[in-house]
């Protein structure tokens, strides 16, 4: 009779085996142990076993969704004239939810398989399915238990300023004795995301395909399964808090918890982007502005001024890319220039751009003075900081109380919207106001990077990066740059 275990040399077992995570598996408590233990156990009663089925999730939940015993089922079902004996370690492994313990049972009992297990009888009887029932509600119990401990647990430590989910890109877990597991920078992958947070926030990537497009040249960054970057990923990159050193997370009603983790921008270049996100994008995005043509928009018609258009033009055998004028009416119309002969002249121009050894000098001095400067105010601007924020803090209190006060939800709302910026503005306050003092040391390696690039720029031109390139273009010239196809580049 199905659910009565009954001694048969010839029986059949299958064995079950179950852990609720990878770390379980890993530390000893896994599958292998469980299985060695059930086939003790079979040999023990004469079973022959015809099979394994492991699962690596949680017994919490709908069983079927359980790939190892959905295997299971299905292999009962394609053998519906055998008698199996179905063996689990721990009763714990058969379900950790009362009803689905008891639908696993009824799914079991019609298929004429009957369940063995090493810690518990399992009983036909109105006892015995009485005793069942309490079991399987224990362990129902204790698993809601441990996950409510998990999770206070888990909201106590963030609320201490350390995040316990899984590491957003760019950060990894480290452990440190005073802090225990936290966040660290993950190289390359932090520079990744602070060279895009810092590129939108300044203007460099126009909108939101600018970064995509940029983040799908970092081989580092996740891609779909297409080999693209998926524009949710994006757009999760631009609203995660955490890059800027706050935690929040709404459940738990936690709102910008000051974290221990090193930010990788700060908190007022991370509202800078929503501030970005909320106004209309300059131009609509185009599939062919990307990895193609640096100069585009920026190179024009020495003819009629207009910004030279790109196009890619289908040969024999491959495409090729051209720069042209679509201006009706201009002596160039019409009339393509080669993209990798406009760009090399453009090179060949920033390769004159080599300063002299006394605008070196002058330069260097004016580093140092803008330096020390900035040192001096940086003083200063310490105790106004205190200032503020003691300022900032006092009308944060006073608006808390006049909440209590008021019953009207507009008010209410308003008072909220007030508080809101107010933390906003304190945060960026605290965080100005940690900013260490300039150091010599720091001048100087600040300086070598501003030099290097002031020497040769042409060489960050060379390297081919379009993010590189259009770089140098701002930074080298202060308007467009005028092409004819007879002289080549002319600046202003």
């Amino acid at each position: 009779m199905a659910g009565v275990t009954t001694k048969n040399e010839q029986a059949n077992a299958i064995i079950y085996c179950r852990v609720s995570s990878k770390s379980q598996e890993l530390e000893g408590h896994g599958l292998q142990s469980q299985e060695s233990r059930c086939r003790e156990y079979a040999v023990s009663k004469g079973y022959r076993v015809a099979a394994v089925f492991p699962d690596t999730i949680s017994g919490g939940g709908d069983f079927m969704k359980r790939p190892g015993m959905v295997a299971l089922l299905s292999y009962l079902d394609a053998q519906p004239d055998e008698d199996f004996v179905v063996i689990f370690d721990d009763l714990k492994r058969f379900a950790r939810d009362t009803r689905f313990h008891l639908d696993l049972r009824e799914a079991f009992r019609a298929r004429g398989a009957t369940i063995e297990c090493l810690n518990f009888k399992f009983e036909d009887t109105p006892e015995g399915e009485f005793i069942e029932t309490i079991m399987a509600a224990q362990g129902a119990l204790e698993r809601k238990q441990n996950g409510r401990q998990v999770s206070q647990k888990m909201r106590a430590r963030m609320q201490n300023g350390y995040y316990t989910f899984a590491a957003p890109f760019g950060y990894r877990y480290d452990k440190f004795r005073e802090h225990g597991k936290m966040l660290v920078r993950d190289e390359p992958k932090a520079s990744i995301v602070q060279e895009a947070l810092e590129g939108y926030a300044s203007g460099r990537f126009q909108n939101q395909v600018d970064i995509r497009n940029f983040l799908s040249t970092k081989p580092e960054f996740p891609k779909g399964k297409n080999g693209l970057v998926r524009q949710q990923e994006v757009t999760r990159l631009l609203d995660r808090e955490i890059y800027c050193g706050l935690i929040s997370y709404a459940p738990w009603g936690l709102s910008r918890v000051k974290g221990h983790h090193e930010p990788i921008v700060s908190a007022e270049t991370f509202w800078r982007i929503q501030e970005r996100r909320k106004q209309r994008a300059i131009a609509p995005a185009r599939k062919n502005i990307g990895e193609d043509f640096a100069l585009r928009g920026f190179a024009v018609c020495h003819g009629c001024g207009a910004p030279l258009r790109s196009c890619w033009s289908k040969g024999k055998t491959k495409r090729h890319p051209y720069y042209l004028c679509q201006t009706k009416g201009c002596e160039s119309y019409g009339k393509s220039i080669r993209r990798d002969k406009l760009e090399d002249d453009v090179g060949e121009v920033l390769h004159q751009l080599e300063p002299s050894s006394n605008v070196f000098a002058t330069v260097m001095a004016m580093f140092r003075k803008a330096w020390d400067i900035r040192g001096e105010q940086l003083a200063q601007e310490a105790k106004y900081y205190e200032k503020q924020i003691a300022d900032a803090q006092k009308q944060i209190d006073v608006l808390l109380d006049r909440i209590v006060e008021a019953d009207n939800a507009t008010v209410i709302k308003a008072y909220e919207k007030k508080i809101d910026s107010l933390e906003k503005e304190k945060i960026i306050l605290q965080e100005n106001q940690a900013k260490p003092a300039p150091s010599t040391r720091d001048f100087c390696a600040s300086l070598e990077l501003s030099l290097n690039f002031l020497s040769k720029p042409w060489k960050l031109w060379a390297k081919g990066n379009i993010s590189l390139r259009r770089t140098v273009l701002k930074l080298v010239f202060t308007d467009h740059l005028s092409y004819c196809r007879e002289t080549g580049a002319r600046t202003p």
